[in-house]
């Protein structure tokens, strides 16, 4: 059997028995093994145990538990729900102005925090109920919740980059840069749309009523304190890196002791949210690695193949494909596994086979990992199997059907995919700012 059919094999394999529900780790790490002991008989059950190695010598894992604490403590603090009080004050004279203040809470959630589930959880036991409560449509906030929740995985500190960078091999650094202005971007075509949208149809959006936004400019200065204490954290935290004072690990280190002292300060600190902190932190970081270690295992016996050499040369050489018709197809293929995995296991499934693939075809690892994490979003909230769809369904009150929660998504996706044609016509979009950071 030629290396190539093996390759298919395997990957074919990994699909189908995750099809079947079994644990992502677990089917990975299983094919991965099998394939090495049937290819290299029992010299080949090193390549697990080098992986093991290789994850526990893994110095920049340490910034996983780190961050996710980081964020988990500043939402079971009751933080965030400070945050959300000063949006829906300052933004409730605007019609839809309590969905943009919304956006606004998700992405200063996302830059707390860096994973989209966080945000989504804020969103859905914060802001949706309110929403509700205010007459607001609730498929449009359905979606506006979804969708902002999902700028976790893009806006500084995103987990997920980090993760890209370590399989990648690229600086996280460049890739906070790189995904900064991009999140931005995405953030500010769904406050436009829903702008628009509530303009156009005001029963979707209705205003505040006047006698609740009768508050003096003294006590509106007042709530914009709640903001400060997230963004003293996010400066420490991500300022300091890319000032060089601090490592990636000393970073998160920071910001996780920030978030702690934040509570501390607040008077919150109680055994039950740190209780709460930590065991969602244990359940979360454990994932990522028992995730990242199966990949490890999985991208060995691929590299070993030679799988990567020979999918360009098939589609390059023998299709005749560009490497544009390629990059689509990749992000097409995202899409498809977005209906089934999460980030996470898309990314330690496709990352090692992808990435050397698009530095061979003469892309930027940078700029795609941006491609890369957008693409990922659209494929979290696209029907039938999005894994933020059915998120949403577990956090959404009774009210709200499974059918509302499909349809609300669709104006939101396609606002995505134009973000994804901007960045991709346009790469100095996500690469101005490493570019400026880097001095050239």
């Amino acid at each position: 059997m030629s290396y190539q059919m093996i390759a298919l094999l395997m990957f074919s394999t990994m699909m189908l028995l995750l099809l079947t529900g079994q644990r992502v780790f677990g089917v990975i790490g299983f094919v991965g093994a099998t394939a090495a002991l049937l290819l290299w008989g029992q010299g080949g059950v090193e390549m697990p145990f080098s992986a093991a190695i290789q994850l526990m010598n893994w110095y920049p894992l340490l910034t996983l538990p780190l961050f996710i604490y980081m964020g988990y403590m500043l939402s079971e603090s009751g933080i965030a729900g400070e945050l959300y009080e000063m949006f829906h004050v300052w933004m409730g004279s605007l019609k839809g102005g309590l969905a943009v203040g919304t956006i606004g809470l998700m992405v200063v959630v996302s830059a707390m925090n860096g994973l989209s589930v966080a945000g989504m959880a804020i969103g859905a036991t914060i802001a949706l109920p309110e929403l509700l409560r205010r007459g607001y449509d609730k498929v449009m906030v359905t979606g506006v919740i979804q969708a902002g929740s999902s700028l976790g995985i893009l806006v500084p500190p995103s987990v997920v980059l980090v993760l890209y960078g370590m399989i990648a091999r690229q600086p996280v650094s460049q890739l906070w840069l790189a995904g900064a202005i991009p999140g931005l971007i995405l953030a500010g075509l769904f406050v436009l749309y829903i702008v628009i949208r509530c303009r156009l149809q005001p029963h979707l959006g209705p205003a505040l009523p006047a006698e609740e936004r009768q508050m003096s400019l003294a006590e509106k200065l007042k709530l914009l304190r709640a903001g400060l204490l997230p963004l003293m954290i996010f400066f420490f935290m991500t300022g300091l890196f890319l000032m060089g004072v601090t490592s990636l690990v000393e970073s998160s280190a920071v910001g996780a002791l920030a978030a702690t002292l934040a509570a501390l300060f607040k008077r919150r600190l109680t055994w039950k949210v740190i209780e709460s902190t930590v065991h969602k932190t244990l359940g979360i970081s454990c994932m990522f690695m028992w995730i990242i270690l199966a990949a490890l295992c999985f991208g060995a016996v691929f590299d070993g193949l030679g799988a990567v050499r020979a999918i360009e040369n098939v589609f390059l050489d023998r299709i005749g494909m560009s490497p544009w018709q390629i990059l689509v197809m990749m992000q097409l293929s995202y899409i498809l596994l977005g209906m089934f995995l999460d980030d996470t296991a898309m990314l330690v499934i496709v990352a090692p086979l992808y990435v050397p693939l698009v530095i061979s075809l003469g892309f930027d690892p940078i700029w795609y990992g941006v491609l890369y994490t957008i693409t990922v979003q659209i494929a979290y909230m696209t029907p039938p199997f999005g894994y933020n769809l059915f998120l949403m369904r577990a956090m959404a009150p009774p009210e709200v059907s499974l059918g509302d929660i499909y349809r609300s998504v669709w104006p939101f996706v396609g606002i995505m995919l134009i973000g994804l044609a901007l960045i991709t016509i346009f790469p100095q979009l996500a690469l101005w700012l490493p570019h400026l950071y880097r001095g050239y």
